[in-house]
């Protein structure tokens, strides 16, 4: 897509819902919206709004066909706007919402030392049920005189954004990856991610004791094996 295209305004016919609109310029512009990723591009003013409002006819729509009395029921009353709002503004905010804000720092003492940042809390829900997926991420930076430094807080800030959006751990640690390597330009960089699935331990098997574990090493960190273990035992210290 041409860089200086407005996505927003490509030709398309209009009228329909909110997301009827917005899946046309995407489709016209030839963008992938999975679950996992971002369509902030395609919305219009408003138009966010429009979808919190669509969805919560559809989730009473849902509640009904599960029969459920959601005229009557005093809890479920309001229950799909709740969810609505939940999903769009909350749990699934990083599909709609721009990057955040990052500031950049220039290398300016030359640092060249691995940098571990974590653990860092991450909370999704997961593309298949839906259901919630919660634990920890690990970041490992090693820099050099062009990389650019970023804050400790943004650190969190941008796993947050990737993560808030229905994923896959395997996809979400790569997509968290490729966002810190192009900010940042590393020599290596290194992720570790813990994370419970309650699409196991709530439904299935219902089984509370097992963990997914995985990790990406990129640069020097795939070819240094005295690097990548420095990086994995600090990991393991900090969960002491």
């Amino acid at each position: 897509m041409n860089a200086t295209l407005d996505p927003t305004n490509v030709s398309a016919p209009t009228g329909g819902t909110a997301s009827e609109k917005i899946r046309r310029r995407l489709v016209q512009a030839e963008r992938r919206f999975h679950a996992n990723d971002n369509i902030h591009d395609f919305l219009k003013a408003g138009e966010l709004g429009e979808i919190q409002a669509e969805v919560a006819v559809h989730l009473r729509a849902v509640l009904k066909a599960l029969v459920i009395d959601v005229d009557n029921d005093h809890n479920t009353q309001e229950t799909a706007e709740r969810v609505a709002k939940m999903f769009v503004r909350e749990v699934f905010q990083g599909r709609y919402e721009a990057p955040p804000a990052v500031t950049e720092f220039p290398n300016i003492s030359k640092l060249n030392e691995l940098m571990i940042v974590g653990p860092v809390t991450v909370r999704s829900a997961c593309s298949h049920h839906l259901c919630p997926i919660m634990g920890k991420v690990w970041i490992g930076v090693l820099p050099n005189e062009e990389t650019a430094l970023i804050g400790l807080s943004k650190y969190a800030r941008l796993v947050r954004w990737v993560m808030n959006r229905p994923q896959i751990q395997e996809e979400a640690i790569s997509q968290v990856a490729d966002l810190l390597e192009n900010k940042m330009r590393p020599n290596g960089l290194a992720i570790v991610m813990e994370a419970d699935h309650f699409c196991m331990q709530w439904r299935g098997v219902q089984d509370m004791e097992p963990k997914m574990i995985n990790s990406i090493m990129r640069g020097e960190f795939l070819d240094n094996a005295s690097l990548r273990r420095e990086f994995l035992s600090l990991c393991t210290q900090s969960q002491r």
